[in-house]
C-alpha cells in the first residue's frame, strides 16, 4: 500500500507557473466575493467554477471526491436546520413574513407537530454550502500547485514575518511524515495478523483511537528534534537572509492580480448598487 502524502497535481500547468503572491490575490478575491454573496445561483456558480479550475490544473479527481463526500452531511445537515428552524433568519434577510413551504409535519405528531419546511430557507442553506465548498476547493489552486519554498519566498515578499512563513512550511512537511507515521502503524498491526477491512465502524473507530497515542508521542519526539537541530543552526528568524530560490512577478502574475481586484471591484459593486448576488434577487 503506498504511503500517504499530501495532495499535489501532478502536470505543469498554467497556474503552477504563477508567482505565489498572485495566486494569494485570487484565493483572497475569491473567498471574499464568496462569503459576501449570499445567492445560491451566484455561490453556486462560483463554485462549480472553481471545481473546474482544480481539475485544469491538475487536482486529483479522488481529492475532489473526497471533499465532496466529506461535505456531503454537513450539506444535509444545513437544509434541515435552515429549512424548519431558520424561518426568523430568512424572513430578516428577505425583509416579509411570509414564506414558501415545502412540507408541514401534522399537528397531531409530539414534539415536531407543526414543523414546517420553507423553501427560503432551503435556498439559504444552498448558499452556506457553496460558500463552504468555495472556500474549501479554492485552497488547492494555492497549496497544491505551489512548492513549499516558492511559498515561504513569496509570504516573505509580502512583508509577512519569516517566522510565520517558516512556520507556515514547517507544517506542511510535516503532514507526511505524520501521514507516514500512521502508515507503519497500520502496516506493522497488518504483520501480527490484525486485519482492519475485516472490523466494523465502530471498532474501527476505537482501533484508529488507539494508534492516536504512538503518533502523538512520535510527533512530540520530531518536534523536540526539529527545535534542536534550529537551535544548533542558529535559526533566528529574520528575514534578512538568502535564499536558494527567488521569485518575481511576470506578466501573467500582473494579470492575475489586476482580474482579481476587478472582479472584487465589479462584485461589490453590483452586489451593493443594484442587488446582485444578494439573498432572494440572484
Amino acid at each position: 500500500m503506498s504511503a500517504l502524502t499530501l495532495p499535489t497535481v501532478e502536470r505543469d500547468s498554467f497556474f503552477t507557473r504563477l508567482d505565489f503572491r498572485s495566486k494569494l490575490a485570487l484565493m483572497a478575491a475569491i473567498t471574499g466575493v464568496a462569503l459576501v454573496w449570499e445567492s445560491p445561483v451566484l455561490g453556486g456558480a462560483l463554485a462549480l467554477v472553481v471545481m473546474l479550475a482544480c481539475l485544469a490544473v491538475g487536482v486529483k479527481c479522488s481529492y475532489l471526491r473526497t471533499v465532496l463526500t466529506l461535505l456531503l452531511p454537513f450539506a444535509v445537515f444545513m437544509m434541515v436546520m435552515q429549512g424548519f428552524g431558520g424561518a426568523d433568519l430568512v424572513r430578516a434577510r428577505l425583509h416579509r413574513e411570509t414564506l414558501t413551504p415545502l412540507f408541514t409535519f401534522p399537528a397531531s405528531w409530539a414534539i415536531i407537530g407543526g414543523g414546517m419546511m420553507t423553501w427560503e430557507g432551503v435556498l439559504y442553506a444552498l448558499n452556506v454550502v457553496c460558500k463552504t465548498l468555495t472556500m474549501i476547493l479554492v485552497l488547492p489552486l494555492g497549496i497544491f500547485t505551489t512548492d513549499v519554498n516558492a511559498m515561504v519566498i513569496g509570504m516573505v515578499k509580502i512583508r509577512i514575518p519569516y517566522r510565520i512563513a517558516f512556520i507556515f512550511s514547517a507544517t506542511l512537511r510535516f503532514f507526511p511524515m505524520l501521514f507516514e507515521e500512521i502508515q507503519t502503524i497500520i502496516e506493522a498491526q497488518r504483520l501480527r495478523g490484525f486485519a482492519f477491512e475485516a472490523l466494523g465502524p465502530l471498532k474501527r473507530l476505537r482501533v484508529y483511537a488507539k494508534i492516536a497515542v504512538p503518533l502523538i508521542l512520535g510527533a512530540l519526539v520530531k518536534s523536540q528534534t526539529l527545535d534542536i537541530v534550529l537551535q544548533t543552526r542558529a535559526f533566528t528568524g529574520s528575514s534578512q537572509r538568502t535564499y536558494l530560490h527567488e521569485t518575481r512577478l511576470r506578466a501573467a502574475d500582473y494579470a492575475v492580480i489586476a482580474g482579481s481586484g476587478l472582479f472584487v471591484i465589479v462584485a461589490a459593486i453590483a452586489y451593493y448598487g443594484w442587488g446582485i448576488g444578494c439573498f432572494g434577487k440572484w
